[in-house]
């Protein structure tokens, strides 16, 4: 598998990577604990557009002034633009991420208007820039699960083994997505798509670089934890009356559970998308991999 030290140099976190991986702590307790601080400062540097779109939302909820001439949701738009736009002046986000994140924001943002038309959750506040009653903001907390993805892809050069012939995994993604359409008006299939997904990755391990041993874990495993997570946001996102369920009308509770069966579908979704620019490669044979 590739060493540490490989992200492109064409990103502002390549120094500050090669920094943090050069340290050199004390054998032992020491060195476990400085590893685990280190990818959680990488986790949390792939989480940086979805954490601060989670940031607005709270911040918003808690300190917008009631009567603002420009409306809440709006101002969400132009400031996730705005996060967009820098991340990618300032080196932050690769073009090809950018891409990715637009392709995920336009799958979200058909669905939501789709999703809010009858009735799966409603958007209590006004805003100009709306599509069918959809604020334009809706469309980055969906970019966000790309985002994290392609970056965290990049930032622990991912590699894969085995992984499944690739005109599966995106016929299946089709299929998933398609379901969230038609179940409204047909069977709906998520277990089909549940056991579909465990097929295709269960003898799938995702092998990642933090510092300087690869290390390997389920990918199944990996898919749940990512979308435990986003479940988690989730209820912030509710809480600060981003959209509201319609149980959650008379007021807030946390998110009903099976919504994170929702989220991991879909976060299969945004995964393969990224396949389109993050092509799965096997790991090294010569750097042997230890489990995570």
């Amino acid at each position: 598998m590739a060493g540490t030290g490989k992200t492109p140099a064409h990103t502002r976190f390549a120094a500050i990577r090669s920094k943090l991986e050069a340290f050199e702590p004390a054998p032992g307790p020491n060195a476990w604990a400085y590893e685990f601080a280190l990818f959680v400062f990488k986790q949390g540097w792939a989480c940086l557009f979805g954490g601060l779109m989670l940031a607005l939302l709270l911040a918003t909820h808690l300190f917008y002034p009631e009567g603002a001439a420009l409306h809440r949701y709006d101002f969400l738009t132009l400031a996730a633009l705005g996060i967009q736009i820098a991340m990618l002046a300032f080196r932050l986000e690769t073009w090809d991420e950018a891409k990715v994140i637009l392709a995920f924001h336009l799958v979200g943002t058909v669905m939501e208007i789709f999703k809010t038309a009858v009735g799966s959750w409603v958007y209590p506040e006004d805003a100009l820039l709306r599509i069918a009653g959809v604020p334009l903001f809706s469309g980055f907390m969906y970019a966000s699960v790309g985002s994290y993805i392609a970056r965290v892809w990049r930032i622990f050069d991912f590699r894969f083994e085995p992984y499944p012939p690739r005109w599966t995994t995106w016929l299946l993604a089709v299929l998933i997505y398609l379901n969230f359409f038609s179940h409204h008006y047909l069977p709906d299939i998520r277990y089909a798509l549940f056991a579909g997904i465990a097929q295709l990755f269960w003898r799938t391990r995702i092998y990642f670089t933090n510092w300087r041993e690869a290390r390997w874990m389920p990918l199944l495993v990996g898919w749940l934890l990512v979308a435990l997570f986003i479940w988690f946001a989730e209820n912030i996102a509710t809480f600060a009356n981003a959209w509201v369920y319609p149980s959650q009308e008379e007021g807030w509770h946390m998110v009903p559970l099976p919504k994170f069966g929702s989220w991991a579908l879909l976060m299969y979704i945004s995964f393969v998308l990224v396949t389109l620019v993050s092509q799965p490669r096997p790991p090294d044979r010569n750097t042997p991999a230890q489990n995570y």
